[in-house]
């Protein structure tokens, strides 16, 4: 049994995808392969994939006043609005993030809920550490997307960042039978990130502060989404059987 409270003898089958173009059929697939691994068509599996710019609005998000003047933002600034099943407020992610849609079957997922956070969020900040970056979990004041669990960079002598920066968002969606953990890596260009999420906030009339709001290059320069990626593998091979 794997570390984040899988049912014993699950090997992650690896699907490495590309962007459609279609940014919704993209973000409906996590949704789509969770219902797959809920009815047995489709066993334990991992998804990796590069999206098109997309600015995921949360469910509470569309119930704000501003909702309307955020979409209008998101699009100017090149970012299809799309409004997501799983995660709490808006996030922001395009060719330079990281998307982990982990999926597994299991007869008690809500038993494991918060556990799966804590866990996975730690083996996410493990993968980046093993690329030179200062990474831990936890909440960052003023954070996009606030979570207890997010992951963090600290930043090093000439990174040129006086804060530390979230750099993965992390959320999750039970059904009966079976759990969707979706993450997203910004790993290259934050600053279109920064920006459509300064935009986005005010809009809503959310705090946010942009300084929080960096990638993984921001802090060691030269890595890129295939070397997260590599990370990411060897840190789930580490506790789990891969296909």
């Amino acid at each position: 049994m794997s570390a984040w409270n899988s049912e014993p003898g699950l090997a992650l089958r690896i699907i490495e995808a590309e962007a459609s173009g279609d940014p919704a059929a993209d973000l409906h697939t996590g949704v789509e392969l969770l219902g797959e691994v809920r009815s047995g068509v489709r066993g334990a599996t991992l998804r990796f994939y590069r999206p098109d710019p997309t600015l995921a609005f949360g469910q509470r998000d569309v119930r704000l006043t501003g909702y309307a003047a955020a979409v209008e933002t998101a699009g100017r600034l090149g970012f299809a609005p799309l409004v997501r099943k799983a995660g709490g407020r808006a996030a922001a992610y395009h060719r330079g993030t990281l998307i982990v849609d982990h999926v597994e079957p299991h007869s008690e997922a809500m038993l494991g809920h918060q556990e799966r956070f804590r866990v996975l969020g730690g083996l996410y900040a493990s993968a980046l550490r093993s690329l030179g970056v200062d990474a831990a979990v936890g909440e960052l004041a003023g954070e996009y997307c606030p979570g207890e669990f997010s992951v963090h960079g600290n930043p090093g002598p000439g990174s040129g960042l006086g804060s530390p920066v979230k750099l993965v968002g992390t959320a999750q969606r039970v059904v009966a039978g079976a759990w969707l953990f979706s993450s997203v890596f910004v790993v290259n260009d934050s600053a279109p990130i920064r920006s459509v999420l300064d935009g986005v906030y005010q809009d809503l009339g959310l705090a946010m502060d942009p300084s929080t709001a960096g990638a993984v290059d921001d802090l060691v320069p030269g890595v890129d989404v295939g070397q997260v990626r590599d990370a990411l593998l060897a840190a789930y091979g580490r506790e789990t059987e891969l296909t």
